[in-house]
């Protein structure tokens, strides 16, 4: 695994589960976090589990479904590290309303922070990433074919399934500036919509750790992987 001493990570969502454990493991490795989260409490706790352990972080409270505080964001860690050299979007959020039973607000604001939130993200920091010579753009996007409770959601299966596109745009439209950017899809995990063991596809023995999708996450934006970009595990 390479190092990432001294680099600056942007967690968006880093406020709890898998979030915060992509932001832990960065730190444990050196980077930098900037950990972003719209609940102020959450990412106290966030803060506090890596300055704990040495690590070095700090919060960045803003909401992803605006382009204004997701650019007022990107602005202020441009201002605290000098640059950002990888962006992990995780901010999501789950609406369990059926689509007969979805309002208005719930669908938009489904659309806005996981979808439009990352588009945000990614266009703000690929400009930095661009004038820097470079950057990685990791995109989580949750695999709802393995949660069964997800079946009868509308609005978030529908942005997760446009996020695997925006990843392969993205890719291909960063790529000249060597900007990478792919997608880590967590499947059955533990702690997040468990399944029954008879539930899980075949090819699994267990549920995944929080901790097995984060050293996939890592791997991606790590110097092994350079050659890697469009893809979607």
């Amino acid at each position: 695994m390479s190092n990432f001493t001294d680099r600056v990570v942007l967690v968006t969502g880093a406020g709890r589960g898998l979030g915060r454990v992509i932001a832990e493991e960065f730190a444990s490795q050196g980077a930098i976090i900037a950990a972003n989260d719209i609940t102020p409490i959450n990412l106290d706790e966030t803060v506090r589990r890596i300055q704990a352990n040495g690590g070095r972080v700090k919060d960045y409270v803003f909401d992803m479904a605006k382009k204004m505080p997701v650019q007022s964001m990107v602005d202020q860690v441009l201002s605290d590290w000098g640059r950002i050299d990888i962006l992990i979007n995780h901010a999501v959020v789950r609406p369990r309303a059926e689509l007969i039973e979805m309002d208005e607000w719930d669908w938009l604001r489904v659309l806005d922070v996981n979808l439009s939130g990352a588009f945000y993200a990614m266009q703000s920091v690929g400009r930095i990433m661009r004038q820097q010579g470079g950057g990685v753009v990791t995109q989580i996007a949750f695999n709802t074919l393995n949660h069964p409770d997800l079946e009868r959601r509308a609005a978030y299966k529908v942005s997760q399934a446009a996020l695997l596109s925006l990843v392969r745009q993205a890719a291909d439209e960063l790529r000249p500036f060597h900007i990478r950017v792919n997608a880590v899809c967590p499947g059955s995990r533990e702690g997040d919509e468990k399944q029954p063991a008879s539930q899980l596809p075949v090819h699994l023995s267990r549920l995944e750790r929080p901790q097995d999708v984060a050293e996939v996450v890592l791997f991606l934006c790590s110097d092994a992987a350079a050659e890697l970009s469009g893809q979607i595990i």
